[in-house]
């Protein structure tokens, strides 16, 4: 892991797993985000998430919310990312109305953020492409003559990616406080607008 470690403090991108799908990883710094869209192929005007390893983590970049720990209780472990209000100024690339934070559950990974601080979780695939379960395999996919991508000794499960949402601390609507599904993925639409409306 050590090599991985310092291959991503060094400004370099790595692949890592997650409870779903290996995540390209990088530290949210614009060269670095350079580097990331460039490999992936990915429009700068869609914005990538942060992986972290705990929500103390995800404080200094983000503001946490008494709710946002029962909102993670109530659903399983790593299956939303959550679109928080920053603090700061952050690279667009990270978000506009805010970044999107997901506290990972796969234990290496975890192990992998709480050495590197925060990372970016967005798939490792080109654009468009199916993802590949296995991070090597996928690191390998991912290099070019230009740029080495890293990956970690270790394969993912597959299934559906988390589901994001929108938390009212980032929606307009400052009359009634709401949320929204941005993507459904491992945690349903319903679900989540059930526990908000238990919540309210």
């Amino acid at each position: 892991m050590q090599e991985v470690v310092e291959w991503a403090l060094s400004g370099n991108c790595i692949v890592y797993p997650t409870s779903t799908l290996p995540a390209l990883g990088c530290i949210p710094e614009p060269e670095s985000l350079d580097t990331l869209f460039q490999i992936k192929g990915r429009p700068s005007n869609a914005p990538v998430s942060l992986g972290v390893a705990n929500l103390s983590q995800a404080s200094k970049i983000v503001e946490v919310t008494d709710d946002i720990h029962d909102l993670l209780d109530g659903f399983p472990e790593g299956s939303l990312t959550i679109i928080l209000k920053s603090k700061g100024d952050f690279d667009k690339r990270l978000g506009v109305r805010g970044v999107a934070i997901r506290v990972v559950s796969d234990s290496r990974a975890r192990e992998l953020l709480l050495r590197t601080g925060p990372l970016t979780a967005t798939s490792a695939n080109h654009t468009g492409e199916e993802p590949l379960l296995d991070c090597m395999s996928a690191a390998d996919s991912l290099s070019t003559s230009e740029h080495t991508v890293l990956g970690f000794d270790g394969s993912c499960h597959g299934g559906k990616p988390s589901t994001l949402i929108a938390w009212h601390t980032v929606c307009n609507t400052p009359e009634s406080p709401c949320i929204e599904v941005v993507r459904e993925g491992k945690v349903s639409s319903e679900e989540v607008l059930a526990w908000w409306k238990r919540r309210t």
